[in-house]
């Protein structure tokens, strides 16, 4: 385990810093998927921002943003975010999130938008229950088909997260999960959760949706249970999240094991959190 103490988070803003940061990004994702050094200079001299986590001299940890436009207003889109595989685990993520949020508030922005993988629940834990973003959409196979890593072989469905950054979270506790019901019947098979009968409960103000704790292993383990998870999670987010509910939460369940729940709420409601 590495000692956090000795970690700093910082802006990454000249080109030596750069450098580092396009030589750990192709560490972890492959040289062909790096961003140009020329492009994330041409970004951060226009309202783009890159935070930096060192360890004494050694970068083993970024974050890297772009500005957006929707049509009607300017937001920071978060392009990536990548840890050097020695320091995972530390909590690191969050703070060069919480980072993004500081530089982001001193640069203008309300709003950072970015997308991940709804199976993914290590990403969802900290997208929406520690840094209490919320879902707003999703996107089947965003990236198209991709041979390698952790999404080889699966389609790129993604989450489209958003975070408001100067507003203050209402939600101050979990609601009865046991009041909730869930839209997919689960059991677990060798120390992982499999998909059964999905459902539709669209007169209820509060859903959950469960996902797999372990997707990646489970993909490893048997590929055909977790697209059965893909194509049943995609099913029910793409419904609900066109005919106005929002994903709120992840949480682990009483009745859920060896995996997590996702909260989806009606849009404008509160659940007395």
């Amino acid at each position: 385990m590495k000692n956090v103490i000795n970690i700093s988070i910082r802006l990454i803003e000249t080109i030596d810093e750069l450098h580092k940061v396009h030589a750990l990004e192709a560490g972890i994702w492959g040289e062909n998927d790096t961003v140009p050094i020329s492009h994330m200079t041409a970004s951060l001299k226009n309202g783009g921002l890159i935070v930096g986590a060192f360890d004494e001299d050694r970068l083993i940890g970024f974050q890297y943003s772009f500005p957006g436009f929707d049509g009607q207003n300017v937001y920071l889109y978060s392009h990536n975010l990548g840890i050097h595989s020695d320091y995972r685990k530390l909590g690191i993520g969050e703070q060069l999130k919480l980072e993004q949020k500081q530089a982001a508030l001193k640069l203008g922005y309300s709003r950072i938008i970015w997308t991940y993988d709804p199976l993914e629940t290590v990403n969802a834990n900290l997208n929406l229950h520690k840094l209490r973003a919320r879902v707003i959409s999703y996107t089947e196979n965003a990236y198209g088909d991709m041979t390698g890593g952790i999404n080889g072989g699966i389609p790129t469905d993604r989450f489209t997260v958003e975070w408001m950054i100067q507003e203050q979270s209402s939600r101050t506790s979990s609601p009865d999960l046991h009041t909730i019901p869930l839209l997919i019947d689960t059991r677990c098979s060798h120390g992982f959760l499999i998909a059964e009968k999905s459902h539709w409960r669209k007169g209820d103000q509060l859903v959950g949706v469960p996902v797999p704790a372990n997707f990646q292993e489970l993909k490893q383990h048997d590929f055909n249970e977790a697209m059965i998870w893909r194509e049943k999670t995609r099913e029910i987010f793409e419904d609900y999240l066109e005919n106005g509910w929002i994903v709120t939460d992840l949480v682990k369940h009483p009745g859920v094991q060896e995996g997590y729940v996702y909260i989806l709420e009606k849009r404008g409601i509160s659940h007395g959190n």
